[in-house]
């Protein structure tokens, strides 16, 4: 089969100029969508499957499994458990035992007016024994919150969520919680867990601001204890109502809980972005139609139905690349690391090499079938009837 030269697909991009930014356009649209949806997926899981350690168990309130910030419990739970199970890691004599509060509450800049209305964020009560457990958190700028200060340690991401760019800005910073302000002393990094899109309060300060006087959770690290010997705890102390979790069976159950909301935002990125192939379909459309006697002269040329068809194909998918390559270049420039909240704080959207590659192919793909049926309509129609078109 004689192909026409590739130079005949590229030289009739230029012959409209608005078909074709509708085409780029239409591209660039349509891939940003995909670019999104995907980052976001993939953001998400890898926040979630970053979080847990398999040597945490975490002990929260009965009938809040899937929500720490639900969950209550005594203020004794800490001293009970480090005196009834052994087998909790030791450093220097102290226990590997970190009780926490955990809570959503928003939070406004110092200088911000009262009624404003403040960006809610995940904040959470720690005390120095946190650092033990969560063993993957380091401050990588400024330092540790005093208790009794009012100060606070902001996750990386959440800092971004904030507006801080670079988010090491964030220190010095004052914000208003529950009418109480708190300075920024510090940024902490997680190896991209959850914990980076918290801000982190001593405990006690919390209680204060909170009015609370229960904790959410305590978060054990095992040494040569197993998860049985803490569900043989929790059988035991009847009173302190508690269940016995392993870390990583929580995030996993919250990454299950989540799935129908990327579920969600896939379907929905689907049907936009069917939208704009349809939308494709009748530009390209449009334009083979009025090339129809071209198409008929290519044929008596002896040129197959084949071979115009792979030209015009080729046409199309050139205009779609060069909207997919627009499209991943902004979404590698402006979506990548954009903020979304949740309930358990935020993750950065990730637009990785796999992100990109989808992004291209998903280009390719709408160049390929937003040409084939347009062209193969075009092409069905008999020669001398094609000869005649536009007389």
């Amino acid at each position: 089969m004689r192909l026409l030269p590739f130079e005949y697909a590229a030289r009739n991009l230029g012959r409209s100029p608005l078909r074709l930014v509708l085409s780029v356009g239409g591209s660039v649209l349509v891939v940003l969508l995909v670019l999104s949806a995907a980052g976001f997926v993939i953001g998400m899981k890898q926040s979630l499957k970053a979080s847990g350690d398999e040597q945490n168990i975490i002990l929260l309130g009965a009938g809040s499994e899937e929500s720490i910030e639900r969950s209550e419990i005594p203020m004794r739970t800490t001293g009970i458990v480090g005196a009834s199970v052994a087998g909790i890691r030791q450093r220097a004599g102290v226990d590997a035992i970190s009780p926490e509060i955990h809570l959503a509450m928003p939070l406004l800049p110092a200088d911000a007016p009262k009624d404003a209305h403040g960006k809610l964020a995940v904040v959470r009560g720690f005390e120095p024994a946190a650092f033990m457990v969560h063993k993957d958190v380091v401050i990588t700028h400024g330092r540790l919150p005093v208790s009794g200060n009012n100060e606070l340690a902001s996750g990386r991401v959440a800092a971004a969520g904030m507006g801080f760019d670079p988010p090491e800005t964030i220190i010095g910073q004052s914000f208003r919680m529950d009418d109480e302000s708190y300075q920024v002393v510090g940024l902490m990094a997680s190896n991209g867990s959850v914990i980076e899109g918290e801000f982190w309060v001593p405990l006690t300060d919390l209680q204060v601001t909170a009015q609370r006087d229960s904790l959410s959770c305590v978060v054990v690290r095992r040494e040569t204890a197993t998860p049985d010997d803490l569900d043989a705890f929790v059988a035991q102390r009847l009173d302190l109502e508690l269940i016995s979790m392993e870390e990583t069976d929580y995030y996993a159950a919250l990454a299950a809980f989540f799935r129908p909301v990327q579920w969600m935002v896939i379907v929905t990125a689907t049907l936009i972005a069917l939208g704009g192939v349809l939308g494709g379909l009748n530009t390209m459309y449009a334009a083979f139609a009025s090339r129809v006697r071209e198409i008929g002269s290519l044929q008596t040329l002896g040129y197959s139905r084949s071979a115009v068809l792979f030209s015009l194909i080729q046409e199309s998918i050139l205009a779609t690349s060069i909207g997919a390559i627009i499209a991943c270049a902004i979404g590698w420039w402006l979506l990548d690391g954009v903020v979304v909240r949740f309930s358990m704080g935020a993750f950065g959207i990730r637009i990785t090499a796999a992100v990109l590659a989808l992004g291209l192919l998903s280009g390719l793909l709408l160049g390929l079938f937003g040409a084939l049926v347009p062209a193969w309509r075009c092409l069905a129609k008999p020669i001398p009837e094609a000869l005649r078109s536009g007389e």
